[in-house]
């Protein structure tokens, strides 16, 4: 999980550092570079749709959408992750740019340095989470963001708001962590059925938390981000809930919170 974030943040890079030249060096209008990243995509769509039209599974996937009690825990962390993301995504770009006045060739550098250090760090923390473990991991994640989102909402100096951005992309890689708990507690055929729900959660996160917060940042933008910290709060005492060893019938540290685990019959 560690490598995969890491080609993904390659990748990020190479997406990122077109954008710069783009803007840059060619002076596209804003619109040339979504069109040229739009179509550029859509022609790798259609070549992986061609080149790899079926990835065989070694374990027959539930076709349906699966709901267990199980698996709560992992369901209210997935929703916490998804309300996380709204902040980074949303609220910490608009603190650079309405308060500091970055412009986006400046954000996107800052993207760029996002990238370059998840190149070198996500392998690391994948071994990091292998040696230690899911909670520790998580538990590391949520202190460290309730400090970033506390530092968020009284910082001053745009180079102290360049530095907690950074710091705060390098704590979505921590969040490995969520899905390497989910497969040591589930049955391998939920998986695929599972990832449609987990995806669902984090869009209710990202339907509600820009809205709600929207009219919160009218009044006092600060008050996001100390609200963010509380969340982070959360999270962080749902993290410790993880046992050291998870396994399915051992999801949680509190026994009367686990649910015996029913083999279906095929």
């Amino acid at each position: 999980l560690g490598q995969m974030a890491a080609v993904r943040a390659g990748v990020g890079l190479l997406a990122m550092a077109m954008v710069a030249l783009c803007w840059r060096v060619l002076g596209l209008p804003s619109a040339a570079v979504y069109w040229f990243g739009g179509g550029l995509t859509a022609v790798i769509v259609v070549y992986v749709w061609w080149r790899y039209p079926l990835f065989p599974s070694k374990v027959p996937q539930h076709q349906q959408i699966i709901l267990r009690k199980r698996y709560w825990l992992f369901y209210a962390l997935t929703f916490m992750s998804g309300a996380r993301r709204q902040i980074f995504v949303v609220f910490a770009g608009f603190l650079l740019v309405e308060k500091f006045g970055m412009d986006a060739a400046t954000v996107t550098g800052l993207y760029l340095a996002n990238y370059v250090i998840s190149l070198w760090a996500a392998p690391k923390i994948g071994r990091f989470v292998s040696r230690w473990g899911e909670r520790r991991a998580l538990v590391l994640e949520y202190i460290g963001l309730i400090l970033v989102f506390g530092g968020y909402a009284f910082v001053d100096t745009p180079e102290m708001a360049s530095v907690l951005y950074v710091i705060d992309h390098i704590f979505f890689a921590l969040a490995i962590a969520m899905k390497s708990y989910f497969q040591k507690i589930a049955d391998p055929r939920d998986i695929a059925a599972t990832a449609s729900v987990s995806f669902s959660i984090n869009h209710i996160a990202a339907v509600v938390i820009p809205a709600l917060f929207g009219l919160i940042w009218l009044k006092d933008p600060s008050l996001v981000f100390l609200m963010g910290s509380a969340m982070a709060f959360i999270s962080l005492i749902l993290s410790l809930l993880i046992p050291d060893k998870p396994e399915a019938g051992n999801e949680t540290t509190i026994p009367s919170l686990n649910y015996p685990v029913i083999k279906e019959t095929i």
